[in-house]
């Protein structure tokens, strides 16, 4: 059967798994050092993926989405995740200082532009490097979008997502006590800051089911607890950046800021039922940008892994091979 008519796992729509050509340690400065790969044609068409979270780092599926004989992939674990170091550090850890990872990567490269790709976080980022630096993008392809705004923070961490949650929402809000519980975020700072690692794991496992246990339209209850490192890196680099709003200057800038790419074409994938990134974020954004396209996914929630949302990443990366 065709890779993309509709076969119900996802990795039925991904390229084979490929291990990398080339594996560094950059050093970025601030004491940060941040792992980078690359996969696929070394002469290929340049393509960088942006991880969620923040604070998520990459896994070897993202590979997967490129037709390896045309890409050259590019991955890379964000300041303090996955294989960088130090590990969930949030000292010189902001939206601006991972942008200008971006850049430090692609000139030790020497690539002149290239495709970004990024869910969630990692959609977020892209737009965000997109509109600083509009001639190094030759097309966003964004999944699950996110723009940091307050309305979505409020609506994952105040309550709405909850609603239709409302046994997992109460497992989030128990290890808070009641007076405290109108800002979680900033209760959940706190602890995820103790300085008692036993605090900051419990809580950091509690902060990721929250969020997992949401991304897919398949689940239906917490899963298995997240690993305490990586858990602990998740939570804190997410708590610490929306604590601070992602260091944007003003609410809904991201969108104030869209003339600014107006001209360079993208592809938006949305899931119709994504609880941790509501569909109408992306078409906020999809109707300030007229070079956009927007695949809204039924039956589809957040995660990528999702079979739906999947399919539609690959044929928007297979559109780009192709000229389409």
């Amino acid at each position: 059967m065709d890779r993309l008519s509709g076969q119900k796992s996802a990795a039925q729509f991904l390229y084979p798994p490929i291990d990398p050509f080339d594996q560094r340690m950059l050093d970025v400065g601030d004491g940060h050092r941040v792992y980078f790969e690359q996969c696929g044609n070394p002469e290929g068409l340049p393509v960088v993926v942006l991880h969620g979270g923040p604070g998520g780092g990459c896994s070897p599926a993202m590979r997967r989405y490129f037709d390896p004989t045309v890409y050259r992939i590019v991955l890379f674990d964000q300041r303090g995740c996955g294989r960088s170091r130090p590990h969930a550090s949030v000292e010189n850890n902001t939206t601006w200082h991972l942008v200008s990872d971006i850049e430090k990567i692609r000139g030790v490269l020497g690539i002149r532009e290239w495709v970004v790709f990024g869910g969630s976080w990692g959609a977020t980022l892209a737009l965000i490097y997109a509109q600083s630096h509009p001639d190094r993008v030759r097309h966003l392809v964004l999944r699950g979008v996110f723009l940091m705004t307050q309305a979505e923070l409020q609506w994952f961490y105040g309550g709405g997502a909850g609603k239709f949650w409302p046994d997992v929402w109460k497992r989030f809000t128990d290890l808070i006590p009641e007076d405290e519980r109108d800002d979680l975020i900033t209760a959940y700072h706190r602890r995820l800051f103790s300085d008692d690692p036993a605090t900051e794991i419990r809580h950091a496992r509690a902060w990721a089911s929250w969020e997992n246990t949401l991304a897919s339209i398949d689940n239906d209850g917490p899963g298995g607890e997240s690993p305490a490192d990586y858990a602990r890196a998740f939570a804190r680099l997410e708590n610490h950046y929306f604590t601070n709003a992602g260091f944007l200057e003003r609410d809904e800038q991201i969108l104030q800021d869209m003339p600014r790419i107006e001209s360079i074409p993208g592809t938006i994938v949305q899931g119709r039922y994504d609880m941790i990134c509501p569909p109408v974020s992306a078409h906020r954004l999809h109707d300030l940008w007229p070079a956009s396209r927007l695949r809204m996914v039924p039956r589809a929630g957040h995660a990528l892994s999702e079979p739906g949302i999947s399919r539609e990443l690959v044929r928007a990366t297979d559109a780009l091979r192709d000229g389409d």
